[in-house]
């Protein structure tokens, strides 16, 4: 397994299949890249079946043992089975989505190899669910979180984007999960640096100081520096709804325990998802060209939040000039 000069081991990566989605949420950043989606027709410089695979057999000779597959919206590619199914044994296959195409392809995910499911799921409410995601696919989504369930893929994870338009939405949300058998809720901080609106932007910490009011359990994952919070069940253990919080804005320490790198659409190995200056080509996706790239990235991962991003006299955050071109 390769390790960064920060001695973080880079054990997952991130592949974007697609820029493509049938939603327009407005906070989307398309995986650090900005507002870039494109039409909704398969479009040319999309990654190919075989590229995808290609990359990841590569990646396992190194120690990957797990991949997240995300978009756009990976579900608009005709060929995820196919991919799911062609990934290393080796390798943990998970997969983020809206989930308005699970009702029907769940169980053929499931029998390719798929293992987890994130759903974006920001409100309980129709009306305030298309405001937010600009589609008006709600009941679809709450049919696709039930395909995946059914096919056996619990518990299926929430991801909520915490914000000015969804915060409202939380205990809802929170008493669903709790609810319901087999739900989990990822609370996602508002990254303005990436979405731009930082009107938008709430105090994480809210949520958190809330969220131990309830929890009859609280629980402190090292490798991430997250907490989850257990609401609700049996408060003996660990039992009820789970929910979890990304907080990455303005944490050194999140940065810091970073083990993932990412892949664009377009065959680009990135190694931050804060950072677009770092992209680095594949070539055409020779063994021997995905080695050299994915080498190179890793050595070059930096924490953004306290090394790429260093905090001035005055407690701000500033480029840290060793990182910036002259």
């Amino acid at each position: 397994m390769l390790t960064d000069e920060f001695g973080r081991e880079v054990s997952g990566i991130r592949i974007s299949l697609t820029d493509r989605c049938n939603f327009d949420c407005v906070y989307c950043h398309n995986e650090g890249l900005g507002d870039t989606r494109g039409p909704m027709d398969p479009q040319d410089d999309e990654m190919s079946a075989d590229d995808v695979v290609r990359i990841l057999e590569v990646v396992a000779e190194f120690g990957v043992d797990s991949v997240k597959f995300t978009g756009g919206e990976p579900m608009l590619r005709e060929d995820l089975e196919e991919i799911i199914a062609r990934t290393p044994d080796t390798m943990e296959v998970s997969l983020t989505t809206n989930g308005t195409f699970l009702p029907g392809r769940a169980e053929r995910f499931v029998e390719a190899g798929l293992e987890r499911v994130n759903v974006s799921q920001d409100a309980l409410d129709p009306a305030a669910f298309a405001e937010i995601t600009k589609s008006g696919a709600y009941d679809r989504v709450i049919e696709g979180v039930e395909a995946a369930l059914e096919a056996g893929l619990d518990p299926v994870k929430l991801n909520m984007v915490v914000f000015e338009h969804t915060a409202g939405y939380v205990p809802e949300m929170v008493d669903h999960v709790a609810d319901t058998d087999g739900l989990q809720l990822q609370l996602i901080e508002y990254m303005p640096e990436l979405t731009g609106h930082p009107e938008w932007n709430i105090d994480i910490q809210r949520v958190h100081d809330w969220l131990a009011e309830q929890a009859h359990e609280i629980e402190h994952r090292e490798m991430h520096d997250r907490k989850r919070y257990w609401i609700g069940g049996d408060a003996s253990a660990e039992s009820g709804g789970m929910v979890e919080i990304v907080d990455p804005v303005e944490n050194p320490t999140f940065c810091a325990n970073c083990h993932r790198v990412r892949v664009t659409h377009e065959g680009y190995l990135k190694g931050c998802l804060n950072r677009n200056d770092d992209l680095r080509s594949m070539g055409e996706m020779t063994r021997p060209e995905i080695r050299e790239a994915y080498r190179a990235v890793v050595a070059n991962r930096v924490p953004y939040y306290g090394e790429y991003m260093v905090r001035d006299d005055d407690g701000q955050w500033e480029f840290n000039e060793a990182y910036l071109e002259v």
